[in-house]
């Protein structure tokens, strides 16, 4: 069986055992006196219960050698995460002077974009280590030998990067009680946003090429430190910019963006994106060769 067929299957039994699992979780919260709403409870469950999974396929999946063939030689790369931290800073900080070009200067919102960005530095940097080892250093590196290489597998690894982060329910609520259904019915209202493909498409687009780009830094560099950099760096751009999209300064649709990312919904972003990856190549260097991926995958 494919490492693909194993992860689909492993996906499944972990969004099952949540859908059985989050109404009791929800009902011990509850009556322990906390008060959340129940889609962020299915969203913590699933992830114990798909982590709980993948280590029960932990030997057939290859886990722990893809994840130390991702993150081998930290102090040895350690300047790639400056590096990928430097070029999305660049280039989306070349988005911002853009709308500043376009708006009145006086209307910009310096400190309100400092606070965010300085709010976010810490889940910025935690986001982008937990995503690069899931999405890049285990699911792309898995899934590279499935299809023959990397373009296959960059494609339907950003894929499902794109619909994980698109998959969330359109509004919070609360349970009093057991209700051994919601779960399912809270599944089902995650997945709502992917029967309206018209109004997703702008995340679903934008989430996806940046996929691309993270996955080609991945493979370029046969680490995750690159595109580590360059997710906490997108990370903390896109949790700045609603200054900029909400900020009266009249910047036009295209380059604002729309959605709960406006950032990631902008045709200047999917510009900036395919701008990227036309450039890393030149920037982090050439594909490893099949002995030094050898080499490195044999690491300790």
């Amino acid at each position: 069986m494919s490492f693909t067929l194993k992860f689909v299957l492993a996906l499944a039994l972990g969004l099952a055992a949540a859908v059985i699992i989050a109404p009791f979780a929800a009902a011990g919260v509850a009556a322990a006196g906390f008060h959340f709403p129940f889609p962020r409870i299915f969203d913590r469950t699933v992830m114990v219960t798909l982590l709980v999974a993948l280590l029960c396929f932990a030997r057939p999946l290859r886990l722990a050698e893809l994840l130390r063939a991702g993150f081998a030689r930290p102090r040895a790369n350690l300047v790639r995460v400056g590096a990928g931290l430097l070029l999305a800073l660049v280039a989306v900080g070349t988005l911002f002077g853009i709308a500043a070009y376009i708006g009145p200067s006086h209307s910009i919102p310096y400190r309100e974009i400092a606070m965010r960005a300085s709010s976010a530095v810490v889940a910025a940097i935690v986001i982008g280590i937990i995503e690069e080892g899931f999405f890049r250093a285990f699911l792309l590196g898995g899934m590279e030998r499935d299809f023959g290489g990397g373009g296959g597998a960059i494609l339907i690894s950003s894929a499902i990067y794109a619909m994980a982060h698109v998959v969330r329910a359109p509004a919070h609520y609360y349970l009093i009680g057991i209700h051994p259904a919601a779960g399912m019915r809270n599944l089902a209202e995650s997945a709502i946003r992917l029967a309206h493909p018209v109004a997703a498409f702008p995340e679903l687009l934008g989430l996806f090429l940046l996929g691309v780009v993270l996955g080609e830094a991945f493979l370029l560099s046969r680490t995750v430190y690159f595109s580590i950099g360059m997710h906490a760096g997108f990370v903390l751009c896109a949790k700045s910019w609603p200054a900029i999209a909400g900020s009266g300064m009249r910047v036009p649709r295209w380059l604002a963006g729309r959605g709960p990312v406006p950032l990631i919904g902008a045709p200047a972003a999917w510009a900036m994106a395919v701008a990227l990856m036309l450039l890393l190549p030149t920037l982090v260097g050439r594909p490893a060769s099949p002995e030094e991926r050898r080499q490195v995958s044999l690491l300790p």
